[in-house]
């Protein structure tokens, strides 16, 4: 199945809120996998099913030992945990010194993620820099989506950030993956920053503007929790219109894995 990255860059908005927004709407089966190497915090921000925390040693840090002894797609569910509201999530590191004992493993840790049977997979990539070890999980990528908002300083790093991926990915000979882009915004002035970071990027360029999230501070926290009706909030709607989107492009055939 597709394994959507999801990444933005430094000071960039929202990559953990647009994760776990997407994988409430996903138009399927889906697993949200926690894939930040600065480490991540929905092992202490979430309600586990059975009340509780969650397990921080059950995740993407078992789900790399097992890597180490070769990995196959199937085995991937085995260390995620459930979600109060059955969301599936696949918790990360939590220290940015575990996420750089994992640099050695982050492309079989991809290869999996890429072939999770029968479930898409939305990976949580926190904020990402220049090419590094990380890059190896995006190789597998169906798509990578970039977040972003639509201030002038955050289109210039945008472009850049832009470049810097495609670059990473050309050098691992994966130049066919889509990279996206998903502007948050105001609701007053959503369509318009849409239409802005559109322009900014220019006709014909390496990324295309999938689509936005509503700024929504308030449904922004509830996610996860106890949502009551924030299938309504203005968060969920994008969400549902992006997530559609995302679900519709084209996947770039999978590299074989090394795990």
């Amino acid at each position: 199945m597709a394994l959507i990255a999801v990444a933005a860059d430094k000071g960039a908005p929202g990559v953990t809120t647009a994760c776990l927004a997407l994988t409430l709407v996903w138009p399927g089966a889906v697993l949200l996998a926690e894939c930040d190497p600065a480490g991540g915090d929905l092992v202490y921000r979430l309600p586990s099913a059975r009340g509780g925390q969650l397990d921080p040693g059950r995740g993407l840090l078992s789900l790399a030992v097992a890597a180490r002894r070769g990995l196959s797609p199937g085995q991937v569910t085995e260390h995620a945990q459930r979600l109060r509201g059955g969301l599936d999530v696949l918790v990360g590191v939590v220290t940015a010194e575990q996420g750089t004992g994992l640099e050695p493993l982050w492309g079989p840790v991809g290869a999996a993620l890429a072939r999770v049977p029968d479930c898409d997979v939305i990976a949580d990539c926190g904020r990402i820099g220049a090419d590094g070890p990380h890059y190896d999980l995006l190789a597998y990528a169906s798509t990578v989506v970039l977040v972003t908002r639509a201030s002038l300083e955050e289109v210039v790093r945008l472009r850049e950030r832009v470049a810097a991926v495609t670059g990473a990915l050309a050098l691992r000979h994966r130049p066919g993956i889509p990279v996206s882009v998903v502007v948050v915004a105001d609701h007053r002035r959503f369509h318009a920053a849409l239409t802005e970071t559109g322009r900014a990027l220019g006709p014909g360029g390496a990324a295309r503007v999938a689509g936005g999230l509503a700024y929504e501070p308030k449904s922004a926290e509830a996610l996860g929790g106890e949502g009551g009706r924030l299938g309504r909030s203005l968060l969920l709607r994008t969400a549902r219109d992006l997530a559609r989107r995302l679900a519709l492009v084209p996947q770039p055939a999978v590299p074989a894995g090394r795990g």
